[in-house]
């Protein structure tokens, strides 16, 4: 699965979903960088089929009013250590992977992975 961390997130869990077999890019990686707009992010996901990974509601809002991004992992943790978000995902990358297959819109809280439908 091809994965497009957003600024607010560690560049550490591209790493980790790379180590994962995924295909993964942080908005560091990007031309403008973490300043890469919205309406950027939300074009290379829908030509890349990438999954959006973010902490902001905007995605969530752009996703049920337009369908973009492609398909949206909101992190709804609060504040977190950037390793501990990573040892989250890692910890659920099975469930978040499954999830995705069949769906567009899915969340990560602290405790699970949750498909909104």
């Amino acid at each position: 699965m091809k994965f497009l961390v957003d600024a607010h997130l560690p560049p550490g869990l591209c790493a980790a979903l790379q180590a994962a077999g995924h295909d993964a890019v942080h908005t560091r990686q990007l031309p403008a960088h973490n300043a890469t707009s919205d309406d950027t992010i939300n074009t290379l996901s829908m030509a890349e089929q990438r999954v959006v990974i973010t902490k902001d509601t905007d995605f969530y809002y752009s996703h049920l009013q337009r369908g973009e991004p492609w398909k949206l992992l909101l992190v709804r943790t609060g504040n977190i250590r950037a390793r501990d978000l990573t040892t989250l995902v890692e910890r659920h990358l099975p469930a978040i992977i499954a999830a995705l297959q069949h769906n567009s819109l899915v969340e990560l809280d602290r405790q699970s992975v949750q498909v909104v439908t």
